[in-house]
């Protein structure tokens, strides 16, 4: 098996401590301004969409409590913060260098995001996911399209 070296360990740890606390990593590596305002803005976001409840509630199975209990209005900003939260860290780490290696956490914003919308009415053989689940059902395609985007963009960029 490969052995990481010190800047692959930097880059993954970044990355996880990003996320799980946008601003984290940003603290890590000394970017003191980053790293506050990203906490700050996270349980801004966090309080007033009362997402820790709408996450209790959905573990509990209480999807429709948690669908009433969300503030959709403040939880839209949640996912395009979090990713770029995420992406900066890692970037700051010294990772991303290749081209368009943002396009996969952008893309995952987005479907995150849209993953959100239609989570008050959307449902899966009858049963809702709700606002935390089907977002993250939505992630996995964010990371595929804006994988594929890529990789059509640098096979295009290849041809000419």
């Amino acid at each position: 098996m490969k052995q990481l070296d010190k800047q692959s360990i930097k880059k993954l740890e970044m990355l996880l401590w990003s996320i799980a606390l946008p601003g984290f990593g940003h603290l890590l590596i000394g970017k003191y301004i980053k790293g506050f305002i990203f906490i700050f803005l996270e349980i801004l976001i966090n309080v007033m969409a009362n997402f820790n409840q709408v996450i209790v509630l959905s573990f509990h199975g209480n999807i429709q409590e948690a669908i009433e209990q969300t503030d959709y209005q403040w939880l839209m900003f949640y996912p395009c913060l979090y990713f770029f939260a995420i992406w900066d860290a890692y970037k700051e780490a010294g990772g991303g260098t290749r081209p368009f290696a943002y396009l996969p956490l952008a893309f995952s914003a987005y479907f995150v995001t849209v993953g959100l919308i239609f989570s008050p009415s959307f449902t899966i053989y009858g049963i809702s996911p709700g606002p935390m689940w089907l977002p993250m059902i939505f992630l996995p395609i964010g990371l595929g399209v804006g994988s594929i985007i890529r990789t059509i963009i640098l096979n295009s960029q290849d041809e000419t």
